[in-house]
């Protein structure tokens, strides 16, 4: 299994990024997938997930509102739109597959697969 995050840059206050994660060697369609972020020095924390259909989406409170998922199924992508950015968004950014849950846990534990992370930097 692999998954490929892309996406991620140097953007001002205010501005957006659209990060996408490809997933590879398994059935995507199955599983629910995941967004954590790693600031320097913090302990990597949950963004937001997706349900296998797309219709069920659990998002972290300081990003609600302005980041929203999505997943295209037969591209085997994830994605993860983030608006009105802020400064203290800046973190390396990491997907992850969970293979036994129906909806998005919070735990980074509970997933099994992590992509190899991506960079946001928030300027302001």
């Amino acid at each position: 299994v692999q998954l490929q995050a892309s996406g991620g840059g140097l953007v001002q206050a205010g501005g957006s990024l659209r990060l996408a994660c490809e997933a590879s060697g398994l059935d995507f369609a199955r599983y629910v997938m995941g967004w954590f972020r790693q600031g320097p020095g913090q302990e990597r924390e949950f963004v937001a997930g997706l349900s296998r259909s797309g219709s069920i989406t659990n998002v972290a409170d300081d990003v609600k509102g302005r980041f929203t998922l999505s997943r295209d199924n037969a591209k085997n992508t994830v994605y993860l739109q983030m608006n009105s950015l802020k400064p203290e968004d800046t973190a390396v950014y990491y997907c992850a597959i969970t293979l036994d849950r129906l909806t998005p846990p919070r735990d980074p534990r509970q997933y099994n697969y992590w992509g190899q992370g991506t960079q946001v930097t928030v300027s302001s």
